[in-house]
């Protein structure tokens, strides 16, 4: 376990499950069907490449990156689209792929932004994770992997000012580490 983890809350294996289990729900909504999947750079990336690979549906998919968090802890509210899609959506089912569905701030905006710009048939939300307690936005996710508590948590493609994504499980992030940089 790295020095700066606190505890493990997902290992490899818990990962993996719970990529089954949302491949499975998706496969069974989508069948017949060839939706589009936009995972959301960085932090979706290693889940979105395990969710692919599990899922047993003919899909596209391109890649999208938006940011409200900087180097910070907390979201600032203000997302900003830092590289939008290249592939015509119009008319077609998308799924957005997310790491975590935290305060809603960035997935509403970009919910939105995809709905108004470029006209798909539907939208549907999918996260690795879902925090409702720090929910501001009303937004919710139509496949998510488990809920968790309100606590910091970092590895498999979820970054703390960069840091961490690479770990192969979730762990909660200890407190001295992100409050070093609030000093």
């Amino acid at each position: 376990m790295h020095q700066d983890i606190e505890k493990i809350l997902y290992s490899s294996e818990d990962l993996s499950k719970l990529v089954a289990c949302i491949s499975d729900e998706i496969a069974e909504d989508y069948k017949g069907k060839s939706p589009v999947l936009i995972p959301i750079l960085k932090g979706s990336v290693m889940f979105f490449a395990d969710l692919v690979r599990k899922l047993p549906l003919d899909c596209t998919f391109d890649f999208m990156s938006a940011t409200s968090y900087g180097s910070g802890t907390e979201s600032s509210g203000n997302v900003m689209i830092t590289k939008d899609i290249t592939i015509d959506i119009k008319g077609k089912d998308v799924i957005i792929v997310e790491d975590i569905l935290d305060t809603g701030n960035t997935l509403f905006y970009i919910k939105n932004y995809l709905n108004d710009k470029y006209e798909p048939a539907s939208i549907r939300i999918c996260t690795l994770f879902d925090k409702p307690s720090r929910r501001k936005k009303d937004i919710k996710a139509d496949y998510s992997g488990d809920e968790v508590d309100d606590m910091f948590i970092v590895g498999y493609g979820l970054d703390f000012d960069e840091n961490y994504r690479d770990l192969p499980y979730i762990g909660v992030l200890k407190p001295a580490v992100y409050k070093k940089t609030k000093e």
